[in-house]
């Protein structure tokens, strides 16, 4: 499978990235919809319809051909394609059939990601990422996807972030099983990795030669006096040893945010400096700092495929995305080989268990007419993409 040919995108990719929960709505058939509603949640408030993209998408692409992107991280709902298990819904794959080709249509690449965050209520049933079988499982539903849409994915993701969905929902309990076990947060980590690997392959033995990776979620760290044991190990389990996992993979997707400050008790969770809508620090730093962290471990060609602030301040959404692009070009400038940069997110949607308070989007939406309203921040990206790099060097 390592012999296959892989066919890169010969331009730099300019994006945004989406995934599919968070956008289209309707997600019943899933753990996080159940969870929303449970009795003991931790999630403030319920998805609903999102920002009705299942049905408004090629309204979402039309924005992003106005914008002057050339590509579009989105993601394929497992609940929606295997509603039941070994049950194959002929309406969902035509449903994402018709996104991609829209895509292709307007000279987007699609950038598919096969699993973010949630999972179908029969996975989750039988014990979710406890369950050795879900190795299996991801393996099909990765297989039917190859064969159903290989000809038109641009770029392949396996697993959004499988660090964050172990650390937030089996270490720290914000996401479900809402759990809390340092014990149970690494023998999930295992087994991610182990998924990641059968999807990746499943989807080589498929049509198609398009790149395929696992997006990472990556933070700047920063020790105080004290803590570089705990820095040592905290990275450790939720980095190295994926960057060591995805070693046979085709690139590198880093996914950061903010600078992550650890004293000798742990993380301190509000350190001195400027914070963002989330309560984590303004740090756009962090791009140039996880881009050659990641090229440090591996020889493979890195895609930033999430970065991006939660701000109800626009102004200060640009001041991130110039520095963060200021970092990317500083890294593009020493040889280091990054062939793409996706914004989170396109729209202001919904952010797990934070709700729909966090605006993360270049457009914002309104939550009764679902009205997609570009931001200056829109305007700013898309100008900056267009005249990269001039337009961060000369700012």
């Amino acid at each position: 499978m390592r012999d296959r040919e892989v066919n890169f995108p010969a331009s730099f990719l300019w994006g945004t990235s989406t995934s599919a929960y968070q956008i289209e709505g309707g997600g019943t058939n899933t753990d996080w919809w159940r969870f929303e509603r449970a009795p003991d949640t931790v999630a403030v408030e319920t998805c609903g319809d999102a920002c009705d993209s299942w049905h408004r998408y090629e309204e979402d692409l039309d924005l992003l051909v106005r914008f002057g992107l050339n590509s579009f991280r989105l993601s394929i709902e497992w609940a929606r394609i295997e509603p039941e298990h070994g049950v194959i819904s002929s309406e969902a794959l035509d449903h994402y059939r018709a996104v991609l080709e829209a895509c292709h249509a307007r000279a987007i690449l699609p950038v598919v990601t096969l699993h973010h965050f949630t999972l179908p209520l029969w996975v989750a049933d039988a014990g979710g990422f406890e369950n050795p079988e879900i190795v299996g499982w991801l393996a099909h539903y990765a297989m039917v996807v190859g064969e159903e849409f290989g000809e038109l994915i641009g770029i392949a993701c396996t697993i959004n972030e499988p660090n964050i969905v172990a650390a937030m929902g089996y270490l720290i309990g914000m996401f479900p099983p809402q759990v809390a076990d340092s014990d149970r947060f690494v023998a999930v980590n295992q087994m991610m990795r182990q998924a990641h690997v059968a999807m990746r392959e499943a989807l080589r033995a498929g049509p198609g030669t398009y790149p395929i990776g696992m997006p990472l979620s990556m933070q700047e760290y920063e020790a105080l006096p004290g803590g570089e044991e705990r820095l040592h190990s905290m990275r450790a389990e939720m980095e190295d040893k994926y960057l060591q996992s995805s070693q046979e993979d085709d690139y590198i997707g880093v996914q950061c945010y903010t600078k992550m400050v650890v004293g000798p008790d742990g993380v301190v969770f509000d350190p001195p400096g400027e914070k963002t809508e989330m309560g984590y620090l303004f740090w756009p730093q962090c791009v140039e700092y996880t881009v050659r962290r990641a090229a440090a471990l591996s020889s493979l060609p890195i895609f930033v495929t999430e970065n991006g602030i939660g701000t109800d301040d626009d102004d200060q959404r640009i001041r991130y995305l110039k520095g963060a692009l200021q970092g990317l070009h500083n890294v593009l400038e020493e040889g280091i080989d990054v062939r793409g940069y996706f914004q989170w997110s396109l729209l202001d949607n919904f952010e797990w268990s934070f709700g729909y308070r966090p605006k993360f989007g270049i457009v914002g939406v309104d939550r009764t007419t679902f009205a997609r309203t570009p931001k200056p921040s829109a305007q700013w990206y898309a100008e900056a993409t267009s005249d990269f790099p001039r337009s961060v060097i000369d700012a």
